[in-house]
């Protein structure tokens, strides 16, 4: 189709090009490093604000879980939206509403108050993954797409890595109302860093296209066989071309248990490992915090090897692989009683179990059309997250039954089915063109 104009800012292989694609790249790392900061940042003063406002401990987790559900909707929203208006315009928005109702949880007066900022700056920070991603795998080449994504995810492990320094700085001589008022400067370090920022070729162009053919229609001419299915597709709303056909309605809810594995091994390891170790292996908490802080740096060692193997040897394969090595990892360190072996061992835990967040954003990616790619990443990564809010009472009710040893063990078999679930039901996607 000839286009009036089109858009050719990401496609060619010159400094230039690549400069703005480092640029779209560190705009999405921050926003999704803001994302980790903010889920974070919440633990490190619940105890003050359970002192506050005299709160039982199902009130608190309440606050969590309000925060949770606007970051659910907020995601549904607003990846609904960047695929109409643009990624840049929706994703400046995004933080930009963060910003204002995480700095009003600092003047809260009621948990009433609480809850509903902590709920309406969880609809911004929903948006900040799916598009993030998007921007980033529509902009970079298809040959380093997943080591592209896997960028973006590091950015959580950032914002949690942040969340500890500043809430160590913040809170000994400001409180926990100071630490939301200094959590804005973050956030809008993130909005001032998309600045110039400009949408991407793929959507620009497609946008173009449906211009011109309205143009058509609005003059009376007949559209081409070509043009007729492209406005038949185009038209479609977004949510619905996630389940157009038995094939990609498999897929969508095929790549729906994945991202649920994925967050449900994520909470369920980083909420209740540190409670196994001061408990069953009689850890102090300063032990325990060198334990998460090599976990943390495994997970970001095995997302950058993820995206590395995801590029090379295919998306399927580097799934498989590291379900396998989660769930054996997962088995094992269930097992383990030496301290040593504890610390290495949560590294390995979370070099596999967390190494896959490095290819969502490619492979959502790469089985969605333009049309309908932000709400594809925000739709299934949300919907993943919302049932992995679950895990930490899940794994807590299995452990009243069994021990918490023992329902980490049965978080490996999730493991294992999801690798069956891959090998039979999401096609591979390794170097694939996104229209």
């Amino acid at each position: 189709m000839n286009l009036e104009t089109r858009q050719d800012l990401f496609s060619g292989d010159d400094e230039a090009t690549w400069k703005r694609r480092w640029k779209v790249m560190y705009a999405s790392i921050a926003g999704y490093a803001m994302d980790g900061l903010d889920m974070l940042i919440l633990s490190f003063v619940m105890t003050e604000i359970i002192k506050e406002f005299g709160m039982s401990f199902a009130e608190a987790g309440l606050v969590a879980t309000y925060t949770l559900i606007g970051a659910v909707i907020g995601g549904y929203i607003f990846g609904i939206m960047a695929d109409y208006i643009g990624r840049v315009k929706v994703f400046a928005g995004t933080i930009i509403l963060f910003s204002i109702f995480t700095g009003l949880c600092a003047i809260a007066t009621s948990l009433t108050e609480l809850n509903v900022y902590r709920f309406l700056s969880g609809l911004g920070l929903g948006g900040e993954f799916g598009i993030g991603m998007t921007l980033v795998t529509e902009t970079w080449p298809a040959a380093k797409r997943a080591r592209a994504s896997a960028g973006v995810a590091i950015g959580w492990q950032l914002g949690v890595v942040l969340a500890a320094v500043i809430a160590a700085l913040v809170v000994p001589h400001f409180g926990w109302r100071g630490l939301f008022v200094i959590g804005v400067l973050p956030a809008l370090f993130a909005a001032w860093s998309r600045r110039g920022i400009p949408e991407p070729d793929l959507w620009v162009n497609r946008k173009v296209m449906k211009e011109t053919i309205y143009k058509k229609l609005a003059a009376g001419e007949i559209l081409s066989e070509v043009e007729q299915e492209f406005w038949n597709r185009a038209n479609k709303f977004p949510l619905i071309q996630l389940f157009s056909g038995k094939r990609k309605s498999i897929t969508t809810f095929a790549l729906i248990v994945m991202t649920s594995v994925q967050n449900f091994g994520y909470y369920g390891i980083m909420i209740w490992l540190p409670t196994i170790l001061m408990q069953k292996h009689n850890l102090t908490l300063n032990k325990t915090t060198t334990w998460m802080i090599v976990t943390v740096i495994g997970m970001m060692l095995g997302i950058y090897l993820f995206g590395q193997f995801a590029d090379r040897v295919g998306r399927k394969p580097a799934y498989i692989t590291f379900y396998i090595c989660s769930a054996a990892a997962v088995w094992l360190y269930a097992n383990l009683n030496d301290p040593i072996f504890l610390l290495i061992g949560g590294a390995i835990l979370g070099f596999f179990c967390n190494g896959m967040m490095a290819g969502y954003g490619a492979l959502l990616s790469e089985h969605y059309t333009t049309d309908a790619r932000s709400t594809a990443q925000n739709f299934i990564f949300n919907s993943g997250r919302a049932v992995g809010g679950f895990a930490p009472v899940i794994i807590g009710l299995l452990a009243t039954k069994y021990t918490l040893n023992g329902a980490l063990i049965i978080l490996a078999f999730m493991y294992l089915a999801a690798a069956v679930n891959v090998f039979f039901f999401v096609t591979e996607t390794k170097d694939a063109t996104l229209d």
